[in-house]
């Protein structure tokens, strides 16, 4: 069962034992919008514990909310899960997320106006198809245009993560935000660092997925949200760069241009590792000095591979996503010189973990600015022609081997399998036998 056929039953279940019940927020935008939605949500007069008794497999996750989820009941795969929330009205948010109290409500209609934007406090009957809107959430989808419900002051006080989604869904859906809207985000923005680090990466990393990141860091910096989330980012404007390899512009035109081309869909790791590429050319532009010099930005690499680690740990990413976005901000220079590497760096250079996010990243960047695909293009070339086993060569030898040969084991074991290694990679070893002789004419040669 898909979670639209079990919010259905779900609906059907809670309306048989005498209670209201609707879809409720982005899933009947999406609806509206012929848009496939993911998330469905139930709303309903029924309060939790009565939800609960309903539904058996339900965990009380939010209960002291009025939120519960119900669960299929799934013995292969994964089962679908809805949120259950009971109709309530909000008092207080203290610590700007959570309500201090919650009071049940009895109609749809006080429910709604707790939520955050108007297209998203609608409801849809899923028995008849009629759509409730109290909040004229329906005329503000036709018209394109993302409007705080009530008050914008309150409604960002209540929950100052929701600043952030007002720029997500403008970006997503190319819609404009409401003047008033609009205009509460900036006043309120240097509160943004009240909301939790996890829920600002989670929402950070949907703008730059959801297919409309430029416009969506635009949006951020148009209402002061970029200075208080990324100053990293901010500080790449007006930095110039060598035009005859940037004819776009500055380092921020270069950065959007390539958030303007990220494929959709796309990994979260590859739009963070697009956003933060050059991060480390702010601090390291040299201007041009000498009657041939030009603009410079030495280590660029090195230093934006520390800023990229700062920025993920403040928002705190898991070890292997920090290590994925370091690693694509560290290497993405190293493309200049493919033509010129020899066979066993090139090899293993293309072994990097997820090395096709270093391969789109360059060819964004080359997109992004002068336009030369033609080292894309060879290690391109050479992915489709060298067979697996030539690029991840099965070892030659171990460290048993060497122990065997009568070597005594030391540091000097890694040297000696590297340099094993090193020689397979190039072609100038095949076979167990002459790594063997490979091994002992290395040895005399360190002895001599």
């Amino acid at each position: 069962m898909d979670a639209r056929a079990l919010a259905d039953q779900i609906c059907r279940t809670l309306r048989g034992a005498g209670h209201q019940a609707y879809l409720v927020g982005g899933c009947v935008r999406d609806i509206l919008l012929g848009r496939s939605a993911t998330d469905y949500d139930v709303a309903t007069d029924a309060t939790p514990d009565r939800v609960q008794q309903l539904f058996p497999l339900s965990l009380a996750v939010g209960a002291q909310f009025g939120v519960i989820i119900v669960t299929e009941d799934s013995r292969t795969g994964e089962p679908a899960q809805v949120e259950v929330a009971t109709f309530r009205s909000d008092i207080g948010y203290s610590d700007g997320r959570h309500p201090d109290r919650v009071v049940y409500a009895s109609s749809p209609e006080e429910d709604v106006k707790r939520r955050d934007f108007t297209i998203n406090a609608l409801l849809l009957d899923p028995e008849n198809g009629q759509v409730l809107d109290f909040v004229g959430g329906r005329d503000d989808l036709r018209a394109g245009i993302i409007r705080a419900i009530g008050r914008p002051l309150d409604r960002f006080r209540e929950d100052k993560l929701r600043m952030v989604r007002a720029v997500r869904f403008a970006a997503r859906f190319r819609y404009a935000i409401e003047a008033s809207t609009f205009l509460a985000i900036p006043t309120l923005a240097p509160e943004i660092h009240q909301v939790s680090a996890e829920r600002l990466r989670d929402e950070l990393s949907k703008i730059l997925t959801d297919g409309a990141a430029r416009r969506g860091f635009e949006l951020l910096d148009e209402t002061r949200l970029l200075p208080e989330l990324l100053p990293e980012i901010v500080q790449m404007k007006g930095v110039e760069q060598p035009p005859e390899f940037h004819p776009e512009g500055d380092v921020w035109t270069h950065t959007l241009m390539m958030l303007e081309r990220l494929p959709h869909p796309c990994s979260m790791t590859l739009a963070w590792g697009v956003l933060l590429h050059d991060v480390g050319k702010p601090p390291t532009f040299r201007a041009p000095s000498g009657p041939n010099g030009r603009i410079r930005f030495d280590e660029h690499a090195e230093v934006g591979t520390r800023m990229a680690e700062q920025v993920c740990r403040r928002f705190r990413f898991s070890n292997h996503d920090t290590a994925q976005i370091a690693a694509l901000v560290a290497n993405h220079m190293r493309f200049k010189d493919v033509s010129g590497m020899k066979p066993s760096t090139l090899k293993r250079f293309v072994r990097l973990d997820r090395f096709h996010e270093h391969l789109e990243l360059h060819r964004l960047d080359c997109s992004s600015s002068h336009g030369n695909l033609d080292n894309y293009q060879l290690v391109e070339r050479f992915l489709t022609e060298t067979p697996p086993l030539e690029v991840r060569p099965p070892r030659l030898l171990s460290g048993e081997d060497l122990i065997e040969l009568g070597l005594a084991p030391g540091p000097a074991f890694r040297k000696i399998l590297e340099a094993v290694e090193e020689a397979q990679l190039n072609g100038m070893l095949e076979t167990r036998e002459s790594a063997i002789q490979f091994v002992q004419d290395l040895v005399k040669r360190e002895e001599a």
